[in-house]
C-alpha cells in the first residue's frame, strides 16, 4: 500500500535529464509529471537541447565534473525518496552517474533515452554500451522502448514473446526489474514488466495520434513518482500506465509537429 503522503508533496523526486526548451520532454516533462502526482520535482540537468515540436537542431551536453556538482548539491539538502535517468548525453556522462547512482539508497528508475522523437541521437552508439556495464546494474527499475531494447540486447523485437526475451537479457545484465514499452509494435500498445519473478503485461488501445512527444520522459517520471510515494512496483507502473494513456488522449494539440501529451491528465 502507498504511504499517505500523495499530493502533500514531502516526498521529494529528482530528474537526471536533458532540458527540452518547447515543454514536451526532459525536465520540463518529468517537473510537470512530479507536480500533478503530488511530489516535489527536482532536476539536474545533463544536456542542453535546441528544439521544439518539429525539430532538434542542437544538442549541447553539460560537463559530467558540473553535473556531479548539480547531484552533490541535491543529495546534501533535499536527498529524493527516488529518482529516474533519462537522456545522458555521452560515455562519460553515464560512467559519472553510474558510479553515483552506487551511493544512492533509493530507488533509481533509468529511462535510457537513446533518439529524440525526431529521430536525432542523444547518444553517440559508442555509449550503448556504457549504459549495459555501467547503468543498468544501478537500475531498480529501467524502461526500454522497443528500439532501445533492441540496441542494449542485440536482439530482434517484433512480438510479446521477443520482448520477454530482451527483458531475460536485461535483467541478466543487471537491472532488477524491466519494462518494456510496445508502443512500436503493431497492434495496442501493450507494455511488459518483468522483475525476475512476475510477468505482467499493461495494454491499452493504440491512441491515432502525432502528439506524443515526451511519452516515454513523462511514463518513466509517472513511475518514478510512485515508487517515491510508497507504491509496489507493479502497482506505481499501473498507475503510470492510466495515466500516460489519459494524457496521450487528452493531448491540447500544440504545435505544427509531434506535440506533447497532457501533462494535466487525471492521476487515478
Amino acid at each position: 500500500m502507498k504511504a499517505d503522503i500523495l499530493n502533500d508533496m514531502t516526498s521529494a523526486v529528482l530528474t537526471i535529464a536533458g532540458s527540452d526548451p518547447s515543454g514536451g520532454a526532459g525536465i520540463q516533462a518529468d517537473l510537470k509529471t512530479f507536480h500533478q502526482f503530488g511530489v516535489y520535482g527536482e532536476a539536474v540537468i545533463t544536456l542542453l537541447t535546441v528544439q521544439n515540436t518539429v525539430r532538434v537542431s542542437r544538442v549541447e551536453v553539460m560537463p559530467p565534473a558540473l553535473v556531479l556538482e548539480q547531484l552533490a548539491a541535491v543529495l546534501e539538502d533535499i536527498p529524493p525518496a527516488a529518482a529516474k535517468t533519462g537522456a545522458l548525453g555521452s560515455a562519460a556522462m553515464i560512467a559519472a552517474v553510474a558510479r553515483a547512482a552506487a551511493e544512492f539508497n533509493f530507488p533509481l528508475v533509468v529511462d535510457p533515452v537513446m533518439v529524440s522523437k525526431h529521430g536525432l541521437p542523444l547518444l553517440p552508439s559508442d555509449a550503448v554500451a556504457t549504459i549495459r556495464d555501467l547503468l543498468l546494474p544501478r537500475a531498480t527499475l529501467i524502461t526500454p522502448n522497443v528500439p532501445e531494447a533492441e540496441a542494449l540486447t542485440g536482439l530482434t523485437i517484433r512480438t510479446v514473446d521477443d520482448m520477454r526475451a530482451a527483458a531475460c537479457r536485461l535483467l541478466e545484465m543487471g537491472a532488477r526489474a524491466v519494462l518494456i514499452k510496445g508502443g512500436h509494435l503493431a497492434g495496442d500498445s501493450t507494455d511488459l514488466l518483468f522483475d525476475g519473478v512476475d510477468w505482467r503485461e499493461f495494454p491499452a488501445p493504440r491512441v491515432a495520434t502525432r502528439h506524443t512527444h515526451g511519452t516515454g520522459c513523462t511514463y518513466s517520471a509517472a513511475i518514478t513518482a510512485g515508487l517515491a510515494s510508497g507504491f509496489p512496483l507493479a502497482e506505481a507502473v499501473a498507475r503510470a500506465k492510466r495515466f500516460i494513456h489519459e494524457a496521450i488522449r487528452t493531448n491540447p494539440g500544440l504545435g505544427r509537429g509531434s506535440g506533447p501529451v497532457n501533462h494535466h491528465a487525471r492521476v487515478e
